[in-house]
């Protein structure tokens, strides 16, 4: 170490400049400095000229006031999408009498926010035409302009997190923390992921030759699509809205996002956050178009031929009606349509370990996940305990507005928002009281709930159902409610049949106090992404990382994450070439030239090219060489 320290602070111990025919001063010292202090300014310069042309662009864009806590408005009656049909008030000082308009409004407390005019045929056309014209230059952008945009946008989100949070919470009734899980650390990790390894999983790559092209060069390259579309649920409208804009940017895309009309407030500023940070990059915004409409207006974007691909988040019903729509231009579709997520227990597993892990998966969000618990699958002998466990859980649970002005703040003291509305209040309730007549039990919940203090009517209460019927509409139907269905089973196979039971197959989980078993019994579920001794883990790392995300069966097909949700918005272009286009290259034999000469020749000529080739021993390929060689004389 001494040795070391030394080599460096040589010159500076040894040389002096001031002293002539110093015996320790030599001319070499001084070249060996000057080259360390050369050396370390090339980095300077170097290292500025990469902060200047990669670094994150800073820039402001304010919150709206109704994300304040504090903020007031009109009480909404029986708030609604339609609201202003009823209640004139709530129209805006513009109204132009023959035009469609959307209510926005606060579910936790029927505040009205905003009424908002809805898209028509020709505004949607003309959305899609400033993308298609906005996306020929920004094609030609490299990756480190694109990388220097998702810096620039996670630099914010970061630093606005609390902002961001507060404004999803308004529009969709949900707590801080689960726009914390939901939205803000799944959209950075999904912005870092593409900062780190997109272009990586969009470079350019070579494949394998055989023998017989051995002299070619075999590339895939991934090109641009042009203009594609996503079509998002309002579950989580920071992170669906970002998600599949910032992949299909990053592509060289430009995209039309049709946000659901539930969240029209929220996604709009959030996807201004985005316009901001391509102006200050210096690029042109109409690369990303937003459009609010009603669901009978979206053919007009899915049946567009400017659309290259669509990507849609929701429900099975309307996810059918988007795939026929592609089908009159052959526009591919990535379809995410939910599930009946199974969480499988298996026997002498320490249900209170992991009974933190279930409540989350279950009541995460008020239960409006896709990859969220709805069937805890447990072994008969652990079935009591865990019923139990959850029950004493549940009656805690604390529902609420974390926007309601109170004299403890707006953060504490609410474990569950409300949902998105009470529209399939009446079919849960219906479908809880057909299960408890059947025979199962329940001891929590199982109905709307009716808040003392906010006035929303979109709170539903904590609901645990234990002894269910797998096959009982309940079991079978996604719910997207907060409810957690107990199903008992005496082995192991039995679990798995009753896991595999539904139409559904997004993501599942798997706990247990061997993970080998685990690993066994995840390989015969029927579904996209399994989670050993987790819940949900797959979506950090697969929509927001480096593993795909998507299911099977009636939960869709396609994937959005990763490399390959990354390449599906793109155009795969495979590319041969010469290696050495001065020595050989593909001449077409005699025997084979046309006019064909000789069709004896010529089926011997191919016959003994294939034996060549591909035979087993070789001393059949020598046989095939003398045959190959015999039919070119």
């Amino acid at each position: 170490m001494r040795s070391f320290i030394y080599v460096i602070f040589h010159p500076l111990q040894t040389l002096n400049l001031w002293l002539e025919n110093d015996p320790k001063a030599s001319v070499f010292e001084v070249l060996y400095l000057l080259t360390i202090f050369s050396a370390f300014g090339i980095w300077l310069v170097f290292d500025r000229y990469q902060k200047a042309h990669n670094s994150a662009v800073p820039f402001r864009h304010n919150p709206p006031e109704a994300a304040d806590p504090e903020w007031q408005s009109l009480q909404i009656h029986n708030a609604n999408l339609k609201s202003h049909l009823t209640e004139p008030e709530l129209l805006p000082h513009h109204f132009v009498g023959e035009r469609d308009y959307i209510t926005c409004f606060d579910p936790a407390n029927s505040l009205h926010i905003r009424t908002v005019i809805a898209d028509n045929d020709r505004e949607i056309q003309a959305k899609i035409a400033r993308a298609r014209d906005a996306q020929v230059p920004w094609a030609q952008t490299t990756f480190a302009q694109r990388r220097r945009v998702m810096r620039s946008l996670l630099k914010w989100l970061v630093e606005n997190q609390e902002e961001c949070a507060r404004v999803a919470c308004r529009d969709t009734g949900k707590t801080l923390l689960d726009a914390a899980l939901g939205e803000i650390l799944t959209t950075c990790s999904k912005l870092e992921w593409l900062i780190n390894h997109g272009e990586r999983a969009l470079r350019p790559e070579t494949r394998y030759s055989n023998l017989v092209m051995s002299y070619k060069k075999s590339q895939v390259i991934y090109e641009p699509k042009g203009v594609v579309a996503a079509l998002v649920s309002w579950n989580y409208p920071l992170h669906n809205a970002w998600s599949p804009i910032i992949a299909a940017i990053f592509a060289g895309n430009a995209i039309v996002l049709k946000c659901s009309e539930h969240v029209v407030w929220s996604t709009d500023w959030f996807v201004g956050a985005i316009h901001k940070a391509l102006e200050v990059c210096g690029h042109d915004a109409d690369i990303v178009q937003t459009v609010y409409c009603w669901p009978n207006q979206a053919e007009v974007l899915t049946r567009s031929p400017l659309i290259k691909h669509i990507t849609f988040i929701g429900s099975e019903e309307v996810g059918r009606q988007v795939a026929v729509a592609a089908t009159e231009h052959l526009t591919p579709v990535t379809l995410e349509l939910g599930g009946k997520d199974p969480a499988i227990i298996l026997p002498d597993t320490d249900l209170n370990k992991w009974s933190s892990v279930w409540m989350r998966g279950i009541f995460q969000n008020v239960g409006q996940n896709c990859i969220g618990i709805e069937r805890l699958i447990v072994h008969s002998d652990q079935y009591d305990e865990l019923y139990e466990i959850l029950t004493e859980r549940a009656k805690k649970m604390r529902l609420g507005s974390v926007l309601a002005p109170s004299r403890e703040g707006y953060i504490s003291t609410v474990d569950c928002g409300c949902m998105i509305s009470n529209d399939r209040f009446d079919l849960l309730e219906q479908l809880i009281f057909e299960a408890h007549e059947a025979g199962a039990r329940m001891d929590v919940g199982g109905r709307q709930y009716r808040h003392p203090s906010s006035h929303g009517n979109a709170y539903f209460s904590c609901t645990v159902l234990g002894d269910v019927d797998p096959r009982s509409r309940i079991a079978q139907m996604e719910l997207f409610a907060p409810v957690a269905l107990l199903i008992r089973y005496d082995d192991i196979e039995e679990a798995i049949r009753i896991a595999n039971g539904t139409r559904y197959g997004l993501g599942a989980s798997v706990f247990g106090p061997h993970q080998d078993l685990c690993l066994e019994v995840a390989r015969e579920l029927e579904c996209g992404m399994v989670s050993i001794n987790d819940f949900a883990v797959f979506y950090l790392l697969s929509y927001s990382q480096d593993l795909p995300f998507g299911g099977m069966k009636a939960s869709g097909y396609g994937r959005l994450g990763g490399p390959e949700g990354l390449r599906s918005l793109t155009n795969i272009k495979a590319i041969v070439t010469d290696c050495w286009p001065s020595i050989i290259q593909t001449a077409i034999p005699k025997v084979l030239d046309y006019p064909v000469r000789s069709l004896v020749r010529s089926w011997d000529f191919i016959s003994g090219l294939v034996i060549l080739l591909y035979a087993d021993t070789y001393r059949a390929r020598f046989n095939g060489l003398v045959q190959l060689t015999k039919a070119q004389r």
